[in-house]
């Protein structure tokens, strides 16, 4: 049963979380507002969009800080406890340490549920709508270095390029296809423009060129404009991260999976999209965990010292979660291991910290 002493402590723990996020998230949205303003009154934005756009950004923001705004909030709250006495008094009742955990474990298991329905649910459709928003007004008139120069192979046999991908208008600006049996091209089709027709799911080529290698001479067809089908779609031409982001946990694993078959060089970025979505959430309880052990001793400097030391627990964490992920996105490093490391060694710390905050 839950006793006083836990309602007490998982109140302040849900209520000091979301009051940060309701005092940091408005700064973020001015800050960020401060930056795009010009673009947004210069674009004549509508003020329904605008509004959209934050209400996608507060969610993508929340969910992407959630951990380390978590990691203060407890470390503020328990170091008011501490320095009250309230936790000498609680443990001098009689009540162990562990089960004075108990409550921080009920209120990190809230949290993580939480973050785990936003990261797998809401976050991917917030993403959709802020980079759209992004591209559409913000990005107007330029081209995003990750729409330029997409280079992409489909399936065992076929590579596919376009010098420029427009995500919104679904069309590509100097397409080619090149088709390998083994290490011989078998053939290359190439285009001034592709554009992607959603009503029957072809594609519409200007300017086709079709070369097929022939062992004396080559064939070539050409034609002004060509209405095809490919085995390929649009989606394998939109940026990277981008497509990762926007899908939810179904979709994600679906895509990768179609990803896998088709023998993709870009399967570990998307599978360090789809880690971090379960990795983060579990964060909840070792950041708890090292912020109580951290807050709970009272200091002679008071809080100001308990922050100043969760802020530096707090920066190294999401610079090993950066670092790693970055990692396993640029090389062979393991997705798995990259995306979880970070709480494999906060998970040692955590258990180090609460062994001698308990004695």
């Amino acid at each position: 049963m839950i006793s006083i002493l836990d309602r007490y402590i998982l109140k302040k723990y849900i209520g000091t979380f979301a009051l940060l996020l309701l005092l940091f998230i408005p700064i973020g949205i001015t800050v960020h507002l401060a930056e795009k303003i010009d673009k947004i009154l210069e674009n004549n934005v509508p003020l329904v969009q605008v509004l959209l756009y934050f209400y996608d950004f507060t969610i993508y923001f929340a969910n992407l800080l959630f951990p380390l705004f978590l990691f203060l909030s407890v470390i503020w709250f328990t170091s008011k406890l501490a320095n009250n006495t309230e936790v000498i008094a609680f443990l001098s009742s009689g009540v162990s340490y562990y089960r004075f955990l108990r409550p921080y474990m009920i209120g990190a298991t809230i949290v993580c549920i939480g973050a785990f329905v936003l990261g797998m649910y809401m976050a991917p459709k917030a993403s959709q709508g802020f980079n759209e928003f992004s591209y559409k007004y913000l990005k107007k008139g330029k081209r995003d270095r990750e729409q330029t120069n997409v280079f992409r192979q489909v399936n065992e046999n076929d590579y596919i390029y376009v010098s420029f991908f427009n995500v919104k208008g679904r069309y590509g600006s100097n397409f080619t296809l090149e088709h390998f049996e083994g290490n011989k091209m078998e053939y290359k089709i190439s285009a001034n423009n592709i554009k992607y027709n959603d009503e029957d799911s072809t594609y519409t080529l200007s300017n086709y060129v079709k070369r097929t290698i022939g062992e004396n001479e080559d064939i070539i067809e050409r034609k002004s404009k060509l209405d095809t089908i490919f085995s390929f779609e649009m989606e394998d031409l939109t940026p990277v991260e981008y497509i990762a982001e926007t899908l939810n946990f179904t979709e994600l694993n679906d895509f990768i999976a179609r990803e896998k078959a088709r023998g993709s060089s870009y399967i570990n970025r998307y599978e360090v999209v789809r880690y971090k979505r379960w990795s983060l959430p579990v964060s909840a309880y070792i950041l708890t965990i090292i912020a109580v052990a951290v807050s709970s001793v009272k200091r002679r400097g008071g809080m100001g010292v308990n922050l100043a030391i969760g802020i530096a627990i707090g920066m190294v964490f999401v610079f090993f979660d950066k670092i790693f992920g970055t990692m396993a996105e640029q090389s062979d490093f393991s997705p798995l291991f990259a995306t979880w490391f970070p709480n494999i060694i906060f998970g040692i710390l955590a258990i180090y910290l609460l062994r001698n905050a308990k004695r």
